[in-house]
């Protein structure tokens, strides 16, 4: 059997050498670096310059720890360096993983020839199945001066040549809020706006208005329901001085005006962050000539990843079910055991999500809110990290935790889950993306509160927030 694999980011090259270890032989198309938007763009580089975020925030609270009379600078161009070498070291393990006896890589941009062949360059490669694996680009706001240069994206700002004074971030999302907590860190005056409600809209209510306070704590100005309707640069409008609000505005570049309860507002900034989520990368391909099935969402797929081309699949962000990289990686898995004949207990909809502010936020299964829209009785339980001991110990006490659980009902129809079932877990605080992942496990083996609560926690550890959560 032969594969073809367009893409090779986190689903791409992870179902390559999983196919390659099974015997498969496989061809491998990349276009740009290996590791696509996660390792090159994305997820590693920006988890790097957490990383220094974490530690200037710590140096400021040193004395606290008894360490007094630190002097110490910031240097940018280091960050930036060290954020290239994890970023090349993590890219050259995949190099040499993708040496694989029967993995061939292909460098180039593909397109279809047909349905079971793509043509890359001048050469032709076909195929019994097709993996498509080309993920997202970054989206923007349709509003006056979206396009103006300088404005950044989540690729550009990683490259910025220093720590801007004023970060204007439009878009309150996962994206947004990581870049604006590590930029907040490295020293900048940050304001945020996002057009819905809330915050991290996917997210649980309870959880996104309480990161909110913390971020606000953190002196991070988060503007929500602003709408956005212009981005200028201050040369274009300084002859009018009816457009300047701020003595300030002769050192500024940009200014964004936005819409908010009715009254229009502006924020004056040295760089704008343009952070309104990725979308599937869908004209990356010639799907339409092939007659695939797609929409500006992304590529149509079934449970088991496959187009409206039955030969052919569509894994990752493409498909815009799920864009997170653990998603591609199991959706790349589902794909090749359906593509094999095989059958696996994996169960996408439970997807952990974390973001990476300070402090973390991360989430699994079903929020309160969701629970309430399908009619789905639910009792919620509770826990904070203030009262967690280690939290206490490592001064670092801002958080909570939330269990959504399934309740009785007297009419038994109304919900499909039996009553302790566990369905969701929402927290933030240290160490949140870690201690997500055994609620993860336990709502996808369909675990009872009974089951959780019976697991022993070691103390004194953060992990105890779900215990205590799961005893109240």
């Amino acid at each position: 059997m032969k594969l073809i694999i367009i893409g090779a980011g986190p689903g791409g090259y992870e179902t390559a050498l999983l196919a390659a270890k099974r015997g498969v032989e496989v061809v491998l198309v990349e276009s740009g670096n290996l590791g696509g938007t996660c390792l090159n763009e994305g997820c590693i580089p920006t988890k790097a310059f957490c990383k220094n975020a974490e530690v200037l925030d710590g140096l400021r609270e040193a004395e606290a720890f008894g360490v007094t009379g630190l002097s110490y600078g910031f240097d940018f161009s280091a960050v930036k360096a060290r954020k290239n070498a994890v970023v090349e070291q993590l890219r050259s393990g995949v190099e040499s993983l993708m040496g694989h006896k029967m993995i061939t890589l292909v460098r180039g941009k593909a397109s279809f020839k047909d349905q079971h062949t793509v043509i890359v360059g001048e050469d032709e490669y076909s195929a019994d199945y097709i993996i498509i694996a080309t993920g997202s680009v970054s989206a923007s706001l349709p509003v006056p001066g979206a396009d103006l240069p300088g404005i950044l994206t989540s690729r550009e700002i990683l490259d910025i040549e220093d720590v801007p004074r004023r970060l204007c971030v439009i878009g309150g999302g996962v994206i947004g809020l990581e870049f604006a907590s590590i930029f907040r860190s490295f020293g900048s005056e940050v304001t945020v706006l996002e057009y819905c409600k809330d915050i991290l809209p996917r997210f649980d209510t309870d959880l996104a208005k309480r990161l909110k306070q913390s971020l606000g704590k953190r002196g991070i100005e988060i503007n929500t329901q602003a709408q956005v309707t212009g981005i200028e640069m201050f040369d274009q409008v300084r002859d009018d001085n009816s457009h300047c609000h701020s003595e300030r505005c002769e050192e500024s570049l940009y200014r964004v005006t936005f819409v908010r309860k009715g009254k229009e507002e502006c924020v004056e900034a040295d760089k704008v962050l343009m952070a309104v989520g990725r979308r599937a990368n869908v004209a990356s391909l010639n799907l339409a000539d092939v007659g695939i099935e797609f929409s500006p969402r992304g590529i149509v797929v079934n449970d088991f990843m496959q187009t409206s081309v039955p030969h052919i699949y569509a894994i990752g962000d493409i498909n815009g079910q799920m864009m997170l990289a653990h998603a591609a990686t199991f959706q790349g898995i589902t794909a090749l055991d359906h593509i094999m004949g095989r059958s696996n207990d994996i169960d996408l909809s439970v997807m952990p999500a974390a973001v990476f502010t300070s402090p973390e936020a991360a989430s699994v299964g079903m929020t309160e809110d969701e629970c309430k829209e399908k009619g789905i009785p639910v009792k919620c339980l509770k826990s904070f990290f203030r009262a967690n001991g280690k939290a206490v110990t490592m001064a670092d006490t801002d958080g909570f935790c939330k269990v959504v659980v399934a309740a009785s009902s007297k009419d038994e129809t109304l919900s499909p889950y039996p009553e302790g079932q566990i369905l969701g877990c929402h927290l933030y605080g240290p160490h949140a993306s870690d201690i997500i992942q055994e609620a993860c496990a336990m709502i996808s083996r369909k675990a009872s509160l009974a089951e959780f609560q019976s697991v022993i926690h070691t103390h004194p550890t953060l992990t105890e927030v779900l215990q205590s959560a799961l005893h109240n």
